[in-house]
């Protein structure tokens, strides 16, 4: 009797040490880029028990491709990448993903109340209430952002600066952490420049985009831009191919470890 009593108490012990574990929590946003649209294969699909995400019915569950949901399409994508670069810092953290980037989605879809009609889902009410609930379970070390495609159009490249900067600053008043490091990526090169296609006259407007971008990041000390230079669209000249999002991830990782040294 003694000894299942010990046996109880040690099994005890370990769910309470468990349960009080917390997890670096990185919170992933923007459109289909971020969401990931590469073809699935054997090893992204090996479970990760030190890199967890947290599913669209609020379970964590080691990571595994694809971690997003936002249309039926999702893929290979570069936060799990991110995820083992990151745990690789310090194998003694477990890193918590929280994905919620929605395809299509333009800025302005990023902010309260506001819906975007692509997915008729509610990006930033659907993050904020997300990320609520991950918290309950770790810290916000940093964010993830890829986004852009949507908004190269002449009545919103322009503005698309400033838009950033707003998102960011709301982001990070939402967490209470002004410095909260943020980390942007580039689009597809063969999107900025659309090879000579129909949409040429139109190039101007990704190249506004991304140029915005880069300001942003020399202007904000906590904040990077990683480059996409190198990396393969899968041949629709707007979305990376799976060796491109997960060299991407690395990229991500490298930037954030970066932030979260200073």
């Amino acid at each position: 009797m003694k000894r299942i009593v010990v046996i109880l108490f040690c099994l005890f012990i370990c769910l309470s040490v468990f349960a009080q574990e917390k997890l670096d929590l990185y919170l992933l946003i923007g459109q289909s880029n971020m969401a990931g649209r590469g073809i699935v294969e054997a090893e992204d699909t090996i479970p990760l028990q030190n890199v967890l995400t947290l599913t669209k019915d609020l379970k964590w569950k080691p990571a595994q491709d694809p971690i997003h949901f936002d249309k039926k399409i999702a893929g290979v994508g570069l936060g799990r990448t991110f995820g083992i670069e990151m745990q690789k810092l310090n194998p003694d953290v477990k890193i918590g993903l929280i994905p919620c980037a929605v395809g299509g989605s333009p800025i302005d879809s990023w902010k309260a109340g506001a819906i975007y009609m692509g997915t008729e889902t509610y990006p930033w009410d659907d993050m904020v209430a997300r990320l609520e609930f991950a918290l309950q379970d770790g810290e916000l070390k940093g964010i993830l952002w890829h986004q852009g495609e949507a908004d190269t159009k002449l009545e919103r490249a322009p503005y698309y600066g400033q838009k950033l900067k707003d998102l960011i600053s709301r982001l990070r008043k939402l967490v209470g952490n002004p410095e909260l490091p943020f980390v942007a990526g580039e689009m597809v090169k063969a999107f900025q420049s659309y090879n000579g296609k129909v949409w040429k006259e139109e190039a101007i407007y990704p190249k506004m985009v991304t140029n915005a971008t880069k300001l942003l990041a020399k202007a904000d000390p906590n904040m990077e831009m990683v480059s996409s230079k190198g990396l393969k669209d899968k041949g629709d000249q707007v979305h990376f191919d799976a060796q491109s999002y997960r060299e991407l991830g690395k990229r991500y990782a490298k930037a954030m470890q970066k932030l979260l040294k200073k």
